[in-house]
């Protein structure tokens, strides 16, 4: 159903069963899975591929061109996954030359003035909180959640599962199954009660507690601890996960509560 007041570009590829308000505008090279709505004064520009069962609310502008002065008009695009939410005024450009696409999962919340740069990856069931702004080539894995008005910078990798405080500022990559408070962000413990809803049993997170102990309370640099982990007998499913995380950080990662207080000599 079509409201006769939306303009639909005649090569849109659009479910029969889509809903699309008045005043919505869906360009050329747009495709629309089945069963999704969209509100009205939506704006989505070329190069859009959106999955099944989406909601997308008033003010949302999806593949706009990149704020990247690099950018010089490449065909690229941005991609979203079924069952995925975005609110009032969401912005998501597409990709540039870098990646040549911006992705965002299926099951996902994008709540209202959240704003996804050029070559993102957002994973599934991840949930961005009101006025979340992720730079370019943000990467963000399965079932994080950024609180409110929280800033990730360019190139950063948030790990899966992790739980962020509100107002964080990000720019150190993020290993996953943890959560993230405090000025500058610091690791403020594991992510139990995210974990137990997710149906990770007592004992794994008890093995992912004690592996941030080595990483983040043992004195030890993260070289060193990473290596002790690597030479410890038992070895899990996650543990693996966060050693190979915290070795493959490009930015590095950030740092424990107790490092920043001695880092800036507080007693």
């Amino acid at each position: 159903m079509n409201q006769p007041l939306a303009y639909i570009h005649p090569n849109a590829k659009i479910a029969e069963n889509v809903v699309i308000g008045h005043f919505s505008v869906i360009e050329d090279n747009v495709t629309i899975g089945e069963g999704t709505w969209i509100g009205p004064n939506v704006t989505i520009m070329e190069g859009t591929v959106i999955g099944k069962n989406c909601k997308i609310f008033p003010g949302a502008v999806i593949a706009g061109i990149p704020q990247d002065l690099k950018f010089q008009g490449e065909k690229t695009i941005v991609k979203i996954g079924d069952n995925t939410t975005i609110r009032e005024f969401v912005t998501i450009n597409k990709g540039t030359i870098a990646k040549g696409k911006t992705v965002i999962g299926s099951n996902c919340l994008l709540m209202a003035y959240v704003h996804i740069a050029h070559d993102c990856v957002v994973g599934d069931n991840v949930i961005l909180v009101n006025g979340v702004t992720l730079a370019g080539e943000v990467t963000i894995e399965d079932w994080a959640i950024i609180s409110a008005n929280t800033l990730i910078h360019q190139f950063c990798r948030i790990g899966a599962h992790t739980m962020f405080a509100g107002n964080s500022l990000v720019d150190k990559d993020v290993p996953p199954f943890i959560k993230v408070a405090r000025y500058p962000i610091s690791y403020a413990g594991i992510n139990s009660v995210g974990l137990r809803r997710r149906g990770f049993s007592n004992e794994i997170i008890d093995n992912i507690n004690d592996t941030y102990r080595i990483i983040f309370n043992s004195g030890m640099n993260k070289t060193d601890a990473i290596t002790l982990l690597e030479t410890q007998i038992y070895s899990t499913k996650e543990k693996t996960e966060i050693i190979q995380f915290v070795k493959n950080s490009k930015r590095g990662i950030l740092k424990g509560y107790f490092d920043k207080l001695s880092e800036n000599d507080i007693t």
